[in-house]
């Protein structure tokens, strides 16, 4: 996964079309679980190790790129020690072939007992009920927020019960390149706006064409929705039935991501991908990605001198978009109680392998894994420095839908400047509205 477009892929947002559509067709056209039982708990978890017969559960997940090798090695080391109790199948695919393909698999008893998918989709399985609870295990652990940082252990919630143990938080981050930043006598990004645009301006006149390029796609709207958070917006009102980010949070956001385009700091029309591998290539001097770059960068950069840290605070309150991949227990594994009671340790002792995973470029969701000093020195570690910081998508069942149909849409029409920063985001937040009305309807809400 060397590109921006397969990072797209790592976190399933371009699967929101695909999934939605195959709900819609389980659903007949009524509400989305409707006329189903509740999935039943089943056999509560009291801890401990796994003492039934042997079961076989499969695990579904999206791990296809450099991330792979770390959670193959984690599965390896589980079914090495817990052979002839548990023996776990790994199944690897794309996120977004994973995530329409789980409800009508599961349905046929034919996907998996346990998965990982990103905290934006924990509401939208929740509602369809292909998830089972998973609230005695966190009791009979005694995990609690506290455990956790916060944001991603509440993102964890539908309706009042747990769908779901985090695992990790990924977040943008702001990687510079430490040769240009030389030329202007610093050693890494300023954290504040003034400091930041200070910077891009002398790197301007030190003879770096554009030293922060603006995309219109991937990642932009996971920059305006950092920037919103930044300025005191929110994306969705807590009831789910209207976006937000059109308000005035949301203009100064996604003007000042036009602004560097005005303002000469990036070209114009920058293509799918480009302002990565011109950073990659020594052109840029910031850009801000995901910390999955960090193992990309490692691999196929390393002449290159660079650094990261978190994204500038440009509006005033720290906050920077960040999601999660979370463990859940799924409705097929729900039939066979032993399978519950495996699927559950299971979970659990993979949530407790965090430092192992950290050294996939993914920051510990657990805090004691975090502090371990063994991962003390990775780069995303320092991202981690401000929790509160941290800002993740409501768990809204199809919000991915109205992301991709509206958000993204809207910033792409600004930054490529179809419209004004105002008038694109009128524009988006009428069918954004219009889509969630539909998901209220469509999941039952």
């Amino acid at each position: 996964m060397s590109t921006s477009l397969s990072r797209r892929s790592f976190l399933g947002l371009s699967g929101a079309v695909g999934l939605t559509a195959a709900l819609t067709a389980c659903g007949g056209g009524t509400k989305i679980g409707a006329g189903s039982s509740a999935p039943a708990s089943a056999a509560t978890f009291s801890g401990g190790e796994y003492t039934g017969p042997k079961v076989t559960l499969d695990y579904w997940n999206g791990f296809t790129g450099g991330d792979g090798p770390h959670m193959r090695a984690m599965l390896e080391a589980f079914n090495k020690e817990f052979a002839g109790r548990i023996e776990v199948r790994n199944v690897t695919r794309r996120w977004e072939d994973l995530y329409p393909a789980m409800p009508t698999a599961i349905a046929a008893g034919k996907g998996p007992d346990v998965a990982v998918i990103h905290n934006d989709w924990v509401g939208t399985f929740a509602a369809r009920r292909t998830l089972l609870p998973l609230d005695d295990v966190v009791s009979a652990l005694s995990l609690s927020e506290s455990d956790f940082i916060p944001a991603v252990w509440n993102a964890g919630v539908y309706q009042g019960k747990r769908y779901s143990v985090p695992l990790d938080v990924h977040s943008l981050g702001d990687y510079w390149n430490r040769s240009h930043l030389e030329k202007i006598g610093l050693s890494e990004a300023p954290a504040d706006r003034a400091g930041y645009e200070d910077a891009l301006a002398q790197l301007k006149k030190a003879g770096i064409a554009h030293p922060f390029w603006m995309p219109n796609k991937w990642p932009a709207h996971l920059m305006f929705m950092s920037l919103l958070w930044q300025h005191g917006g929110e994306l969705y009102s807590d009831d789910g039935t209207r976006a937000l980010w059109g308000s005035e949070p949301g203009v100064r956001a996604l003007s000042w991501m036009v602004g560097q385009i005005d303002k000469g700091f990036s070209p114009a029309q920058v293509a799918q991908d480009s302002q990565y591998a011109a950073f990659k290539n020594d052109k840029v001097s910031f850009t801000w990605d995901g910390i999955w770059q960090i193992n990309d960068l490692k691999t196929n950069a390393r002449s290159l001198q660079w650094g990261l840290g978190p994204i500038p605070n440009i509006g005033g309150s720290a906050a920077v978009w960040s999601s999660s991949h979370n463990f859940v227990m799924t409705s097929q594994a729900g039939k066979d109680p032993h399978k519950v009671q495996a699927a559950k340790f299971f979970v659990d002792h993979m949530g407790r392998l965090s430092t192992e995973w950290a050294r996939a470029g993914m920051i510990p969701a657990r805090n004691s894994a975090r502090q371990d000093p063994s991962v003390a020195d990775l780069p995303q570690i320092r991202l981690a420095a401000d929790l509160d910081a941290f800002h993740f998508l409501p768990p809204l069942p199809g919000v991915g839908d109205v992301q991709s149909k509206a958000l993204e849409l809207a910033v792409a029409k600004a930054v490529l400047k179809q419209a004004s920063p105002s008038e694109a985001l009128k524009e988006g937040v009428a069918t954004a509205d219009k889509l969630l009305a539909e998901n209220k309807r469509k999941y039952g809400q």
